[in-house]
Parts: C-alpha cells; sequence; structure tokens
C-alpha cells in the first residue's frame, strides 16, 4: 500500500509518499518541485507512479506556496519569483540533511525533478549541489538569467512594475551563480532528461530545447541525456510526460 504522510522538516511542509512496507527501510530519493501557483499535492499522480516502483518520493511546498501562502497580490509574488527559486534551493539541502539524518537515503541515490518553476529550481541546484544524482526538468528552462530577463520585459508592460533599473540588474547578478547554461561543466555528464511541449506560452520551448542541443556532444553515453518534445502541448504535463518521467528515474536512480 502507498502512504502519503504531511509532515514539516526544518519548517519545510511536504508530504512523504513511499510504499508502507518500506517506508522503514533507506531508499532512493525522488524530491519534485511543484510549478508557480501551484502546491506539493498537484504532483501525487507522479509520486504515486515512483513510490510503486520503490522509490521515497519528497514533495514540498515552495516559499509563499501552499502551507506556505501568504496574502500577496499577483505583482508582489511576480516580484518575488526569483526569491522562492533561491529558497527552493536552500530547502533541497536541508531535505537531504534530514533524509540522511532519519536514515532514509539509499547509497545517495538522491533525484531531483520539477514542472516549471520547479524545473527552473531543478536547473539550477545542479550548479550547486552534485549529489544530485538524476534529474527531470518538465517544461522549465536552464537559462535562467534569460528567463529573467523575458519575465522583466513582460511586467515592464504593467503599471503595478515597480522595481527600478538597478534592482533589475541586481536580479541579473545574482542569477548568475545558478544559470546552468552558463556553467554547462558543473552537469558533469549526470543524467538529465527533458520535457517541454512546443506551444508552451509561458516558459520558451527554446531554452531547453538549445540548451539540450549545446550540451548532447559532451555526453559519453548518449541514454544519459534526452530530450522528449510534444507538439502542439502547451503549458501543461500531459501523462505521457509523467509516465516518461517515471520510466527515466526507473532507469537513472
Amino acid at each position: 500500500m502507498i502512504t502519503v504522510s504531511r509532515e514539516k522538516w526544518n519548517e519545510i511542509p511536504l508530504l512523504v509518499v513511499v510504499d508502507a512496507e518500506k517506508s522503514g527501510e533507506p531508499l532512493p530519493v525522488l524530491t519534485y518541485f511543484h510549478g508557480y501557483t501551484s502546491a506539493k499535492e498537484h504532483n501525487l499522480p507522479l509520486a504515486y507512479l515512483l513510490a510503486e516502483k520503490g522509490y521515497r518520493v519528497i514533495l514540498p511546498d515552495s516559499m509563499l506556496h501552499g502551507d506556505r501562502a501568504e496574502d500577496l497580490s499577483t505583482n508582489e509574488m511576480n516580484v518575488r519569483f526569483f526569491d522562492i527559486v533561491g529558497q527552493n534551493i536552500k530547502d533541497l539541502q536541508m531535505i537531504k540533511d534530514t533524509l540522511e539524518e532519519k536514515n532514509m537515503l539509499l547509497n545517495g541515490r538522491f533525484g531531483l525533478a520539477g514542472t516549471s518553476m520547479g524545473g527552473i529550481t531543478t536547473a539550477a541546484a545542479l550548479t550547486q549541489y552534485p549529489w544530485i544524482k538524476a534529474s527531470a526538468i518538465l517544461m522549465g528552462s536552464p537559462k535562467i538569467t534569460d528567463y529573467a530577463q523575458a519575465l522583466v520585459d513582460q511586467m515592464k508592460s504593467s503599471s503595478d512594475f515597480m522595481m527600478t533599473d538597478e534592482e533589475v540588474n541586481a536580479v541579473y547578478r545574482q542569477l548568475e551563480p545558478i544559470d546552468l547554461s552558463k556553467q554547462q561543466d558543473k552537469l558533469y555528464e549526470r543524467p538529465l532528461f527533458f520535457w517541454h511541449g512546443e506551444a508552451d506560452p509561458v516558459v520558451p520551448f527554446d531554452h531547453a530545447y538549445s540548451f539540450y542541443k549545446e550540451v548532447v556532444p559532451y555526453y559519453k553515453n548518449p541514454e544519459s541525456i534526452r530530450f522528449l518534445r510534444e507538439v502542439g502541448r502547451g503549458h501543461k504535463v500531459s501523462r505521457f510526460a509523467i509516465l516518461e518521467t517515471v520510466k527515466w528515474f526507473e532507469m537513472q536512480l
């Protein structure tokens, strides 16, 4: 039987999804970050499928989302987008530390994935944590600085946009150290999976696809990197994408 436990680790609300018969054992772990304005519960279908395969799945709420939500306007949330990504990266270290303290992680087999903002988090985290063994980016961007510039251009059209040019440039500078596209060597040929809909109007398809084409020649094992594209698919993860992500981690983690 697959169980879902609502827990709080270091003030991070999360769900732990695992086969009840294996819950007391160290297991390979996948942490999955949700998208912008979403919440941890929305990724339970994927977590269930992975738990059936013998994985422990951790679904955290990002800052200002789910059980951590605050009464903020849309504009206030938009301005905090990259603060949320930064906090996700910090939360990830806390999650791994807690797994090790609880003896829940088997042989360092720690995987990371996410949707949209969670995919952006995944790419950024790869620049910081060499202990991530395998990852998947679903409709996210590994070009976080380029994505920030596109968001700022979009927000500038709103009368509510309050950031100065100096503040905007400060955001760009803060993103450089976690921009995977600017430090591709940090991949270390670790298994990396992409899924993206070609008609995505929110996160540009080309960010992920152009990055993939740039880095794939550096992988000695072609089975360690994969890009799945769906024609006509917008900013919504398909069942096909979920099933292929589960297969990816079953093979690589």
